[in-house]
Parts: structure tokens; sequence; C-alpha cells
């Protein structure tokens, strides 16, 4: 599958519509995207079940910012909506493939009990 093109206006869509939904964050004039651009083109075309978006922040400053990108690239896994994997830097090959799986791995039940506790005590302070 080839990769989606991500915009403030299409994400939230993109988002709700997947269960798992890899986002790069990059930009033309960064060497290590370059890098990173072609390893994430070919693992979306190896896992036709995940969403592989890209979000150019020069383009989408404000989505970029709404996730507090500072630095790119920044890979992002968002799984049933909820993000389990953000980090900056050019991933190998071998290591993406190891995230996708960590990640399709996750019990999502046990992720959403964390999130609803951590959204109650933040609520509670």
């Amino acid at each position: 599958m080839a990769t989606v093109e991500l915009t403030k206006e299409n994400f939230d869509e993109v988002v709700s519509a997947n269960g798992a939904v890899l986002v790069d964050f990059w930009a033309s004039w960064c060497g290590p995207c370059r890098v990173f651009g072609p390893i994430f083109e070919a693992a979306s075309g190896q896992h036709s079940d995940i969403v592989f978006g890209k979000v150019d922040t020069e383009a989408q400053f404000e989505l970029a910012g709404s996730f507090g990108i500072q630095s790119i690239p920044t890979l992002m896994i968002l799984r049933e909506q909820v993000v389990v994997y953000s980090q900056p830097g050019a991933v190998p090959g071998e290591a993406l493939e190891d995230l996708i799986t960590r990640a399709g791995a996750l019990d999502m039940d046990e992720v959403h009990r964390e999130v609803a506790a951590q959204r109650a005590e933040q609520s509670a302070s």
C-alpha cells in the first residue's frame, strides 16, 4: 500500500477509520528524512493491514505542532487512536519491523485502561 499524505484536514478521519497508523513526520530539506523515507515506503508495501502516513512538517506545521514535534524525522505509531510510540530519528529497516511487531502485539484493552487511569489521575489533581 502506498503511503497517505496526512494533513490537519484528514488526520483525525484516517486515524479513527484505521486500527493502526504509522506516521512519519518529515521535511524535504531533512537529510535523515530522505534516508528514512525509502525504509518507510518499503515497510508500507509489506503491511497492507496498516496505514502508513506522512506529515510534511513544512506544509502541516500546525499538525506537527499539535503533537509537539521538535525534531525530524519523528516516527509515531497509533493503535485504536492511542499514540503507542513516538520517537525522533531515522529507524533502520529491521528496527522498524520490530516496532511494527511490538505495536501489533500490544494488549490494547490494557493500554486503554492505562490511558483512562492516567486521565482520571490528571483530572483529580
